[in-house]
């Protein structure tokens, strides 16, 4: 079963893949040419990182002539921060029964 976020979670697992989406977040629009400078890997291999990044919705890509610009689709990241969102809700009613438990105990 694939989940929203099963593509976001696969696309940001790379660290290569977080940093180059991270820098289009605070850069913002940026050519492979530009990545490539930044990220320390070869060009095709930024290429295949901005592929994966794409198909998990968290790049655009916008052909300008002979470059593709690609730019941070931040609003991709929604199915990521209600699923945190949901389990930090999930492991706060954990953590309390579990005090409660050893305040019990404490008695």
């Amino acid at each position: 079963m694939n989940r929203p976020t099963d593509d976001i979670f696969k696309a940001l697992a790379d660290p290569t893949r977080r940093g180059v989406f991270e820098h289009l977040c605070i850069e913002g629009e940026q050519t492979v040419v530009a990545l490539t400078k930044r990220a320390g890997v070869s060009q095709p291999a930024v290429s295949k990182h901005l592929a994966i990044l794409k198909k998990g919705g968290l790049v655009s890509a916008k052909q300008e002539g002979r470059e593709t610009r690609y730019a941070a689709q931040t609003n991709a990241l929604v199915p990521l921060v209600d699923w945190t969102r949901r389990m930090s809700g999930f492991w706060d009613s954990k953590l309390q029964s579990l005090e409660d438990l050893l305040n019990r105990m404490d008695q």
